[in-house]
């Protein structure tokens, strides 16, 4: 009888796990939950029929210390892939971006990735699923909103902060803005994806949400607009950071207020199974982090 192989996934489970020795950040790693990584470790010791760990500290057995020798140096052959730079048969990766996540957090650190896996082909396509504007059928997506996705999986990339932001020739022309209370009878800029009321009660302001004013479905846009001096927006500082950073766009108070949403990556159920989607989803969680 042929001896049964262990699936990828277990050998993968096994390894992060004697290197990180934490269900919690194995699971984290892999995009998985902790459950699935006990059973993946459970499954590997009944196909190879040998305790693997010995200790609730997930310290190796001596049989579980062989093992893993085996096992990363049959990953590390796995991950040599001949004749990479001229294979025709690329990995191609459909990535789902908000389009200012996109211009100001994902493109600026995109080139490490292809550089880092030059054997994966990127397509990058704008999507707004708070507006239902979204791409079809990316295998990864960035959202943004509340985490509340019944028809994907997701784990949190990143929360911001939201304060208001101007051109310096508007506060110049319309300051100084000391108080949160200078912002009455002011052109706030408006969207759906960054209501006002956030700022307004965090700083005790029972002002209703402004229904008149010029609104953009893009935070991107809404910086230009500010930037051009239409108007102040209410901008997160991660998202607007290369508009502070060159000074088109200036602080108006030093408080920050936490954004009521977040930044996602998203995916449908399989996906991580797909080596591609786990290395890119790996290494936007720790560039971004």
């Amino acid at each position: 009888m042929t001896a049964r192989i262990p699936p990828i996934q277990c050998l993968l489970t096994f390894e992060a796990l004697a290197r990180l020795r934490s269900v919690t950040q194995t699971a984290d790693e892999l995009f998985v939950t902790p459950s699935a990584v006990s059973h993946r470790v459970k499954q590997l010791e009944q196909i190879i029929g040998t305790k693997l760990f010995g200790r609730a500290d997930f310290s190796l057995t001596t049989q579980g210390s062989e093992y893993l020798a085996q096992v990363r140096e049959g990953l590390a052959s796995l991950q040599k892939f001949p004749g990479l730079a001229s294979a025709p048969g690329k990995r191609k990766l459909r990535l789902a971006v908000t389009p200012t996540f996109a211009r100001s957090i994902l493109i600026p650190r995109l080139r490490q990735f292809t550089e880092t896996y030059p054997e994966i082909d990127v397509t990058l396509q704008v999507s707004i699923p708070l507006l239902d504007v979204v791409a079809e059928d990316a295998d990864l997506m960035v959202r943004f909103g509340t985490g509340r996705y019944a028809d994907v999986e997701h784990v949190c990339l990143m929360k911001d902060d939201v304060t208001p932001l101007a051109s310096p020739t508007y506060v110049r022309e319309r300051g100084p803005f000391e108080r949160v209370q200078d912002l009455e009878g002011e052109a706030l800029l408006r969207s759906p994806l960054e209501p006002w009321r956030t700022w307004f009660a965090a700083n005790q302001l029972d002002w209703p949400e402004p229904v008149d004013g010029s609104q953009f479905n893009d935070i991107g846009l809404l910086c230009d607009a500010a930037a051009a001096g239409m108007g102040i927006g209410l901008i997160r500082l991660k998202l607007g950071a290369p508009w502070l950073d060159n000074g088109t766009l200036v602080r108006l108070h030093a408080h920050n207020v936490p954004s009521p949403h977040a930044h996602y990556l998203c995916w449908r159920t399989g996906s991580m199974d797909r080596w591609e989607c786990a290395a890119f989803a790996d290494w936007l969680k720790k560039s971004i982090g």
